[in-house]
């Protein structure tokens, strides 16, 4: 029973389907957030890219590859378990936030937060262990570096 469940999280192999690579998995749970309305288009396509060049040092073509990859990662996968484990094991506090702030960016790519974004975000938090505190923060500079501050999105 347990090598069943083990596999439903890890695959046959064993090992997570993000592999061990955490700029991977936090890739996947970026387009995770911007799928959530069903497309992968205009401002939140554009976000990610923006965002795995920035934060992860990459170059254009690397990051496009990065994000191809976590396209893939994520029509495979209908759990968010096995990208926030990779995500828990390899990352300190500090840079899980960054994750977080990550997701803000992403759902507020195109100026508007709908409810399962939202939900998303919090739950993913949770699976990060990032408290509330910590989560509103990262929504806070999110919103600030998007323009939004002060906004009632």
């Amino acid at each position: 029973m347990f090598d069943s469940l083990k596999s439903l999280f890890f695959g046959e192999s064993g090992r997570s389907v993000a592999g061990d690579d955490p700029r991977l998995a936090a890739a996947a749970l970026l387009v995770e957030a911007a799928m959530v309305d069903g497309t992968l288009e205009g401002a939140e396509g554009a976000q990610i890219l923006r965002l795995l060049r920035e934060r992860f040092g990459l170059p254009d073509t690397a990051a496009r590859g990065l994000l191809d990859q976590a396209r893939t990662l994520q029509g495979q996968s209908n759990q968010l378990f096995p990208f926030t484990k990779v995500i828990v094991d390899r990352y300190d506090a500090p840079q899980r936030i960054s994750v977080i702030e990550m997701l803000w960016e992403v759902v507020f790519a195109n100026g508007q937060l709908h409810d399962y974004e939202a939900s998303l975000v919090r739950r993913v938090a949770g699976l990060l262990f990032v408290s509330d505190q910590d989560s509103g923060a990262a929504r806070q500079r999110a919103m600030a570096r998007l323009g939004l501050a002060g906004s009632p999105v």
